[in-house]
């Protein structure tokens, strides 16, 4: 079912398609602002509920955005009794923070076109993001700048010194700033020789992991996602990295037909809910991910094969999962640890005192668990 919004103007009710990626519903109203608006009447009505379709000039929205973003963030949430309180609050805020400024709205005409005065030309970003144009939609303008930035992101690319090139995210899809997980999977030590023909890479994303995989010698790698986003953009970066012979991306499912002398797993770190499409990359409900790969290892290892999974403990300091409860659950699956590598997150966050979670951000350790069948 298509959703729409409507809203009054020179006294004609006027409709358009509303879409948005965190499937917000669409506002029951909608009333038009331009430059006249002042910042507290936009963030007193965003905060009651009414939604604002811009008019005026887009550098003016662009500074208004800014204005509402910060009355938000006057009113920051209290530290809690314990980190798991504290991460509930955060995510909160957070939440709030998202519901009040994604009611600033713009409408995207005929091709995608933003008609506002002095407006970048997004057609082609909005091409990526959401395939081919439909009829006019509107949009939230923070979804707008996050789809530019993502075009941005893929057409300049994120280095990776582990592979000596750029990988290209998609919008939508996590890209590998935080480098220090790729360096795990570059460094880490191999099986055996004679146990290093095949690998699978699951939840692969990017494609950022099968590509190290096929760079350290691998003679065929299979990549998995669920994402039709992931899936497309893993493509794209096997191609572009001449890997297409030797990386083949399959979906959408986790573990795909038959073994593998190695499987590599980087799932979300957080077993919580997404509240946004690239948070998926961050947050797995109830460690779904995480459960699924454990317990469909044994069944897809070759004999002397090894899984690989790369997890960071934030989840432990937040007090969201225990180490108990992953040893557990490892040795549940018929699995026994035969090493783990650790690394330090390099990421500014971690040193950010101003950041609610930087306790545990700053205790943070990502590690690369090598494991392998039990007997």
């Amino acid at each position: 079912m298509v959703s729409t919004i409507h809203w009054t103007e020179a006294r004609t009710t006027r409709s358009a398609r509303w879409h948005s990626e965190n499937a917000t519903p669409p506002p029951g109203r909608v009333i038009v602002a331009d430059d006249r608006f002042k910042a507290d009447t936009a963030y007193r009505l965003a905060c009651e509920g009414t939604a604002l379709l811009w008019q005026g000039d887009y550098h003016n929205a662009r500074q208004l955005l800014q204005a509402m973003r910060r009355r938000v963030e006057r009113k920051s949430p209290r530290p809690g009794d314990d980190p798991l309180e504290s991460f509930h609050l955060h995510r909160r805020a957070r939440s709030h923070r998202a519901r009040v400024l994604g009611r600033l709205l713009v409408l995207l005409e005929d091709g995608y076109a933003l008609n506002l005065r002095r407006a970048p030309d997004v057609r082609q970003a909005c091409v990526e993001a959401y395939g081919p144009p439909r009829e006019p939609t509107a949009i939230s303008l923070i979804e707008l700048l996050g789809v530019l930035g993502a075009h941005q992101w893929r057409l300049k690319g994120v280095r990776v010194p582990a592979l000596g090139a750029r990988i290209h995210p998609h919008y939508g899809v996590f890209s590998p700033v935080r480098g220090e997980y790729v360096d795990l999977v570059a460094e880490a030590p191999l099986p055996a020789p004679a146990v290093r023909r095949t690998a699978f890479d699951l939840g692969t994303g990017t494609g950022v992991l099968a590509a190290v995989l096929a760079r350290r010698g691998f003679e065929r790698v299979t990549a998995t996602d669920i994402s039709p986003r992931a899936l497309a953009c893993a493509r794209d970066n096997v191609r572009r990295l001449g890997l297409a012979a030797r990386v083949e991306v399959a979906g959408p499912h986790l573990f795909p037909e038959g073994r593998a002398d190695l499987i590599v797993c980087n799932p979300p770190w957080i077993p919580a809910r997404p509240t946004s499409q690239l948070e998926h990359g961050v947050y797995d409900p109830d460690g779904g991910m995480l459960h699924g790969f454990l317990h469909g290892l044994a069944s897809h290892l070759t004999p002397g094969g090894e899984g690989w999974l790369i997890l960071s403990d934030l989840a432990e300091h937040l007090g969201l999962r225990t180490r108990w409860q992953l040893l557990t659950g490892i040795e549940a699956a018929g699995l026994r640890v035969v090493d783990k590598a650790d690394t330090r997150p390099r990421h500014p966050r971690a040193t950010d005192t101003a950041d609610p979670l930087h306790a545990a951000r700053g205790a943070e350790v990502t590690s690369l668990w090598r494991l392998a069948v039990v007997g």
